[in-house]
């Protein structure tokens, strides 16, 4: 999600970086290609006339034209609307606060995920609000649909609604609420049916649905891959229901994202969660300067910490750094290492986090650098005895066949696994060896000198990355 219109943002930004002082025209020529970006990035015309209005004005002024560094000073009001056109600073929390059982309608058109999105949202209230959840289906349009929620709701770990025959979605919905009522749940949330297209018949239905339950928020499901289908959608309900969150779902995909900077100023409702990939955890808060700060190539430093801390075993993390502090690290740690990394998700999705990195991640796609990777190589390491895994150096050319025949890989990709882990393991002995001091002294040239021949960098670290 972004990168294209990430990627020509920073292309224009480059030019304006190399330039000591900006005159109005260079100012005026990098919003031209700031629009067309926006537009073929699908956000929609209005916003796009008004994101471009609003940066010109505040970017043509003498502040910005006698800076010091007036590129960077252009880059920031960028940001600044970018921030703004998103929702402004922070997220918005779900609207949770107010008498308990908290009624959450979900509404959407069929295939955007709201069912998906719905265990979702249950997931992540039991777990991360410590909240009493019910789930109920109120689609009895689409087969099976009251099942599918079931079982998501018993991934969840949540309790769903008994599928009673014959019932009306109004029915269903009130005998969810007196449930709710009657055993304590805290948040009860509704899944309406969807349509393939906005109809007449499924906007009275789900009005009728929510004038008998009053929910504390309508969330509005969109499909981020489909673009101004997405901002329609979210139009058609906000007028029909008065949305009071959307949730943008298949952010993980690479759609152009101009319905996620399209859908506050089109629909005045806040983008609230965004969902990416099928793993029921795969739900985040939306904040605004975090993704501004993703389209700019500045990265995602804070989420990125937040994901690992929810990912990462702290306990292991500990007995790992006090054996790498020793200089000992073997190919059991390494696969250990490789498993906490598959959990934070793709390699590519952590790159997007880290700033700077949209060039490198452009240089890296061919290598098929993915959670692939990771399992093969925790496969082979799997294939390996206990005390090959300690002592990799015993690993001979017999153990090597031995070891590609039992993981179904190639002795080449035992070799390739070999000589990463040698080059990490160096590494870390010229880290331990170098000590604080030394580091600080010699910096990334100190640690990096006499490991060349691993395509890591001249003796002395010269070589730019």
């Amino acid at each position: 999600m972004f990168e294209s219109l990430s990627n020509r943002l920073s292309s224009v930004f480059d030019r304006l970086r190399g330039r000591g002082a900006l005159s109005e025209t260079d100012v005026l020529e990098a919003m031209r290609e700031v629009r067309l970006a926006l537009l073929e990035a699908d956000v929609a015309l209005p916003v796009v006339k008004d994101f471009v209005t609003k940066v010109r004005d505040r970017a043509v002024g003498v502040e910005v034209l006698r800076a010091v560094s007036p590129g960077q000073q252009v880059i920031k009001i960028v940001n600044d609307v970018l921030i703004e056109q998103l929702g402004g600073e922070g997220a918005v929390p779900l609207n949770i606060n107010v008498p308990a059982p908290v009624p959450v309608l979900m509404v959407g058109l069929q295939g955007s995920g709201k069912t998906t999105t719905a265990g979702k949202i249950a997931l992540m209230l039991r777990t991360k609000e410590r909240k009493r959840v019910l789930l109920a289906s109120l689609d009895t349009q689409r087969p099976a649909a009251q099942l599918q929620l079931a079982q998501l709701a018993e991934r969840a770990e949540v309790s769903s609604l008994p599928i009673v025959q014959g019932q009306t979605p109004v029915q269903i919905a009130t005998r969810a609420m007196d449930a709710g009522r009657r055993e304590g749940f805290d948040i009860v949330i509704l899944d309406t049916a969807g349509r393939l297209s906005i109809d007449e018949e499924l906007m009275d239905e789900v009005k009728a649905i929510r004038a008998a339950t009053n929910p504390a928020e309508t969330l509005l499901v969109v499909d981020a891959m489909t673009g101004q289908d997405a901002v329609n959608t979210a139009r058609a309900f906000n007028e029909a229901l008065g949305v009071t969150g959307i949730v943008m779902t298949r952010m993980d995909g690479d759609a152009r994202g101009g319905a996620a900077l399209s859908m506050r100023a089109i629909t005045g409702a806040p983008i609230k969660l965004t969902g990416s990939g099928e793993k029921l955890d795969a739900m985040e808060p939306f904040h605004p300067e975090r993704i501004a700060s993703r389209i700019l190539g500045m990265g995602d430093i804070v989420s990125l910490v937040e994901k690992a801390a929810e990912t990462i075993d702290r306990e292991e993390a500990e007995k790992l750094a006090v054996k790498m502090a020793k200089g000992k690290f073997d190919l059991e740690d390494y696969a250990s290492q490789l498993k906490q990394i598959g959990k934070m998700g793709s390699i590519s999705g952590i790159l997007g986090m880290l700033p700077g990195m949209g060039k490198i991640k452009e240089q890296l796609n061919g290598a098929n650098l993915d959670t692939k990777i990771l399992k093969r190589q925790a496969a082979i390491i799997s294939s390996m005895t206990v005390a090959e895994r300690r002592d990799p150096d015993i690993i001979k050319a017999s153990r090597k066949k031995r070891i590609a025949a039992g993981c179904g890989m190639t002795v080449q990709e035992v070799n390739q696994l070999l000589k990463q882990f040698e080059q990490m393991s160096t590494m870390m002995k010229r880290m331990n060896k170098l000590g604080q001091k030394g580091m600080m002294r010699g910096g990334l040239g100190a640690l990096m000198g006499g490991m060349g021949g691993g395509g890591m960098g001249k003796p002395g670290g010269r070589r730019p990355f």
